[in-house]
């Protein structure tokens, strides 16, 4: 049996409240434990930090549109890794890193699981082969609804059963996590050219509203009692004004509990809400409206958020929000795919560039760091750039520097051509809260881990909880008065054990470990009525057969499956 001892490291657990404790950590096999043997392995943690690998909610890392990226941007696989090490595959790209790159960034990151944020159910076994190809993260995937043809007429009847029984249904096909919604009825109104920009307009041909689609699939979540909230891409995204739809979108949750069979208390994720918090009536009065988005989000206990911060890098936008991706390529004329999933949803892919020298840019910039500034509770908000749509995720390590550090913050806005117009638009400037390590382990690892029902497995140190330590070269008592060292610290972890085995060592990999893919199986009645429209509507509708839907199981080894008996 194999057994490890991480030995006197700065422990930061915010799960069970301990903030810089120096304590061992004993693993045997793929768990913590209270001791080990004598001749277990040790590593030598003395003045540095213990944290538990990290859990990331958001990003956009596996399936067709990532692959749309890689292909239509050649020019991204000229960022080779500087890391990349034999015997282990090459690495390539930077805003879309290659399946390998993928899994030995996060796993130098110290990261253990990663949630793809939006699966085409149409598409799902080419996401779930990619999820197969990336090498040691645990993954799942979230499958999108709320532009779903079944959906839409389920609810539109106010059929909320109806609604439960085929999002059980297509969880098992698809072998996804959970409900995400992205743009509520507007992706779907794109068919015909059309966009959905407030929670009051119809959907057309379907008789229904954004508002009713967000509540509808809410309450569907919630009959099922699913591991994770409801993940939602809210409508008029990344449009001056929108923090008020935003506001609106949050009010759908007010009195709304959670069916708790999990850890989790919420019944809404907002998701990437920087590109929701923005106020003026055009890019020219454009401003920081983060205060107002997270003063109602402190004063609730229902909803999380991730903040989706911009890098300042060149990257690749890509999202099922398709109208708003042609609206992007309309605002900078770059490279632009689109398409369009029957019956499911759409998607598009547009190069961007976030530059410093560019006032909005630099007030993106501040106002995902304002989000994550001003929330009074770090277990419900998260660290996230919606990768890769506002940046990498290789660039938490710098959110976290940003975070922590208001030197940090000034040195870059300071660097900036229109410093002065981002400060008015802003609040950045003003804000001279720095985050804790035990707040940023709550932002990247015990938050998220709750958040999406996996509080048993992910995001604490506690005997019994599966082995996933990592160790950062800081010391807790005497953090660096350059800011830079926090950086490269949570870039280039110092070990990371990932479910007992050790894959990186003094920042490098070593090991590919074990990796699993993670889905949800909710059982619920036989119900005759959706049964009979899928066969229709797979006879009528689509371009495959049923029986040429569903992923199979050999796309998802290892799999970690949660089992969900409705009706118990």
């Amino acid at each position: 049996m194999a057994e490890i001892i991480i030995k006197n490291g700065f422990v930061v657990d915010p799960a069970r409240k301990i903030n810089g404790d120096v304590m061992d950590i004993a693993i045997k096999d793929d768990k913590i434990v209270e001791k080990v043997g004598s001749g277990a392995k040790e590593i030598d943690a003395r003045g540095k930090v213990v944290m538990t690998g990290g859990v990331d909610i958001h990003a956009h890392v596996a399936g067709p549109k990532v692959n749309v990226g890689r292909l239509m941007r050649p020019e991204d696989k000229l960022f080779k890794s500087p890391n990349a090490q034999a015997p282990y595959r090459i690495e390539s790209g930077f805003s879309i890193p290659s399946t390998f790159k993928t899994g030995y960034d996060y796993a130098r990151m110290g990261y253990a699981f990663v949630m793809e944020a939006a699966m085409p159910p149409l598409h799902s076994p080419h996401v779930h082969e990619e999820i197969h190809d990336t090498p040691i993260i645990d993954q799942g995937a979230l499958p999108v609804f709320a532009n779903n043809w079944f959906v839409l007429e389920y609810l539109k009847n106010r059929e909320i059963e109806n609604s439960a029984a085929y999002t059980a249904w297509l969880l098992a096909a698809t072998k996804g996590y959970g409900v995400k919604l992205v743009n509520p009825g507007g992706t779907a109104a794109w068919a015909w050219g059309l966009n959905c920009l407030t929670l009051n307009d119809p959907v057309p041909f379907f008789d229904i509203t954004p508002a009713e689609i967000i509540s509808g699939l809410m309450q569907t979540n919630e009959y099922l009692g699913l591991p994770h909230s409801i993940h939602i891409h809210q409508n008029s995204l990344g449009t001056p004004g929108n923090y008020e739809i935003t506001l609106d979108s949050f009010r759908l949750a007010e009195g709304v509990k959670a069916n708790n069979k999990f850890s989790r208390d919420s019944v809404m994720h907002s998701t990437h809400v920087q590109f929701h918090s923005y106020g003026g009536d055009s890019w020219r009065n454009f401003e920081s409206k983060a205060k107002e988005v997270m003063d109602y989000i402190n004063g609730q206990k229902n909803i999380t958020v991730d903040l989706g911060c911009v890098t300042l890098d060149e990257t690749t936008t890509m999202t099922a929000d398709g109208p708003f991706e042609h609206h992007l390529n309309q605002l900078n004329h770059l490279k632009w795919a689109n398409t369009d999933v029957e019956l499911e949803t759409a998607a598009g892919v547009v190069p961007y560039v976030y530059d410093k020298d560019i006032k909005v840019c630099g007030i993106q910039w501040a106002i995902g760091l304002e989000l994550g500034l001003y929330a009074k509770d770090p277990m419900r908000t998260f660290i996230t750039t919606d990768h890769p749509n506002a940046g990498p995720f290789i660039r938490y390590p710098r959110i976290i520097k940003w975070l922590m550090s208001k030197k940090a913050r000034e040195e870059t806005l300071e660097s900036m051509k229109y410093t002065d117009k981002v400060i008015d638009a802003t609040n950045i400037h003003s804000l001279d809260t720095e985050r804790t390590l035990y707040e940023i382990a709550q932002m990247t690892r015990a938050g998220p881990a709750k958040a999406l029902g996996l509080s048993h497995i992910f995001g604490s140190l506690a005997p019994g909880m599966e082995a996933n330590v990592v160790v950062y070269d800081l010391n807790f008592n005497d953090m660096p008065d350059d800011p830079e060292q926090i950086e490269r610290a949570f870039l280039r972890s110092s070990n990371f054990i990932k479910s007992g085995d050790i894959v990186v060592k003094d920042g490098d990999i070593v090991s590919h470990g074990n990796k699993r893919t993670f889905w949800v199986n909710a059982r619920v009645k036989e119900n005759p009525q959706v049964i009979r429209d899928i066969h229709e509507k797979f006879l009528k509708e689509y371009t495959v057969g049923l029986g040429n839907y569903s992923v199979w199981d050999c796309l998802a080894p290892n799999p970690y499956v949660i089992d969900i008996d409705v009706e118990a």
